[in-house]
């Protein structure tokens, strides 16, 4: 693990008719930002008592969020922004954190 990697936690709340519209596009800015030299990860998750309720944990070789917008806010990922008010109950909430220990079973 680098020490040095920016680290994101973002919940959305998608609303419920629209769960499937929105996976197909974060699956797909997913899928585009995953060829950026900067990117290390990306782990998506869904509640496991709410449907609607999904959580995106990023890491980045970047050294701030300042670099990331600078370098990372491409137009897919624009574009893939601009969707979320009507896709989404609320605006989604995130969380910049701060790496401190890896572990896996090897």
């Amino acid at each position: 693990m680098a020490d040095g990697d920016l680290v994101f936690y973002v919940q959305l709340a998608v609303k419920s008719d629209r769960i499937e519209e929105w996976r197909r596009a974060v699956d797909d800015v997913i899928e585009r930002m995953s060829a950026e030299d900067a990117f290390v990860a990306c782990y998506l998750h869904q509640d496991a008592h709410d449907e609607c309720l999904f959580t995106l944990y990023e890491r980045w070789r970047e050294p701030s969020v300042q670099a990331f917008l600078a370098n990372q806010m491409k137009p897919y990922r624009v574009a893939y922004d601009e969707k979320l008010p009507e896709l989404l109950q609320r605006p989604r909430t995130a969380a910049v954190l701060k790496p401190l220990g890896e572990w896996h079973k090897e």
